[in-house]
């Protein structure tokens, strides 16, 4: 990972302004073996040329052959080890939902799903409700009461919403409520093996069981969202912050309210969008902050959605519409614009993989120009960066920025 304290005594608080621009998902494969990923045939003559200034390569989000999940593929990306700060999904929903996270408080993420008369979960998701919908459930939670705890209950998206429990002896060691199929019976909430002795484990645990107790009376009058599944329970996870570490002042220009939150976990700040932002809507909100940030993380989520659904050519034209949009970026002149993804989701696989990501980095002042001619996996082999860890992709950025002081004499 970025050493974070060589960080600290190198980085510098002036320099040449970034932009991280994350497409979710970006790698793929092809369908056929002989045949092109997503990204290669993709019409993309902006993110072509910059390959073509630029050096590349291929980043590998946590380790050779290993899955990432999103969470830990944007920690790698921002220059933190997900294998030695191991951030729960609860935390990452919690501050995407925008609660604030203290030390002692346990967060968990809830989906809002469907049971039948016998109690057994017929739809693990409430048939996907509205955001609206989501919202009404979520007061009707936020009038259960426990003991000794304040709660907090704060839709997230459509069936998703995240609870905070601030109190004296919590412990977020507790396994997750959802059994993960249809026609079971939702968990009881059990402190984890390494817990089960723990008094405070055993205490939340407990509290994690009244609440769900509650929301079963609370949410009848809710049909399909008539009982609610916790999963990912966290604690606060302390993570150093930008402005310490690299000394930046950051902001996420992101639609999803997950990266919103992993962002807000490091300390940017989180620049205000809508669900229903384009590519270009979110480049013209960089724009729009252009004078007050050294640094933009900027995410794109459907390459990911598609890939998911096993959408190849709506994957690529996803990729099209982003290169489209890219001049509003070039306009803005940053130092330095990088390219990469957090993980490859082929839609041939319809799932994140293993598969290293292709990455641009483009800094007019300072890349070292390869022989790329476009943007692409393969084309990536052959780049000036090679293949390198994404945790390196920090120190890379503020190099290229001018941001970063000489080691030694």
């Amino acid at each position: 990972m970025a050493n974070f304290d060589l960080m600290r005594q190198l980085a510098k608080p002036e320099g040449g302004k970034m932009i991280l621009l994350i497409l979710d998902g970006l790698g793929g494969l092809p369908l056929e073996v002989d045949g092109l990923t997503e990204l290669e045939s993709a019409t993309t003559p902006n993110l072509d040329r910059l390959a073509r200034e630029g050096s590349n390569g291929l980043s590998i989000p946590i380790a050779l052959g290993i899955e990432p999940g999103s969470g830990p593929g944007h920690l790698a990306l921002f220059g933190y080890d997900p294998l030695f700060f191991d951030v729960g999904r609860g935390a990452l929903e919690a501050a995407g939902a925008g609660l604030d996270l203290r030390e002692g408080d346990v967060v968990a993420r809830g989906n809002f799903a469907t049971i039948d008369q016998n109690g057994l979960i017929s739809d693990r998701r409430a048939g996907r409700i509205s955001t609206e919908q989501g919202e009404k459930a979520c007061a009707s939670l936020a009038e259960i009461t426990l003991p000794g705890v304040e709660l907090t209950v704060k839709e997230v998206k459509e069936h998703r919403f995240a609870i905070r429990l601030r109190g004296q002896g919590l412990d977020p060691r507790i396994l997750d409520t959802d059994p993960l199929e249809v026609g079971k019976a939702p968990l009881s909430a059990e402190p984890m093996s390494e817990a089960k002795n723990d008094p405070a484990a055993q205490h939340t645990a407990a509290l994690i069981n009244a609440f769900l107790e509650q929301a079963r009376v609370k949410l009848a009058s809710h049909h399909p969202a008539n009982f609610a599944n916790l999963r990912g329970f966290a604690g606060d996870p302390a993570l150093p912050k930008f402005q310490d570490v690299y000394k930046l002042n950051a902001a996420c220009v992101a639609v999803y309210p997950m990266y919103q939150g992993v962002s807000r976990l490091v300390g940017m700040d989180v620049i205000e969008t809508t669900a229903h932002d384009t590519p270009l809507d979110e480049f013209q909100r960089v724009e729009a902050n252009w004078d007050k940030y050294d640094f933009f993380f900027v995410h794109i989520k459907y390459t990911d959605s598609r890939g998911e659904d096993g959408k190849f050519a709506e994957k690529a034209a996803v990729i099209e519409q982003v290169d489209a949009a890219l001049p509003a970026l070039l306009d803005l002149q940053p130092d330095v614009l990088c390219v990469s993804g957090d993980h490859s989701t082929p839609a041939k696989l319809m799932s994140h993989s293993f598969h290293p990501v292709p990455t641009l980095i483009w800094a007019p002042q300072r890349h070292m120009r390869d022989r790329v001619t476009s943007f692409g996996e393969r084309e990536a082999l052959a780049g000036a960066l090679g293949q390198f860890s994404a945790t390196d992709l920090m120190p890379l950025l503020l190099a290229h920025a001018g941001r970063l002081a000489r080691y030694g004499a």
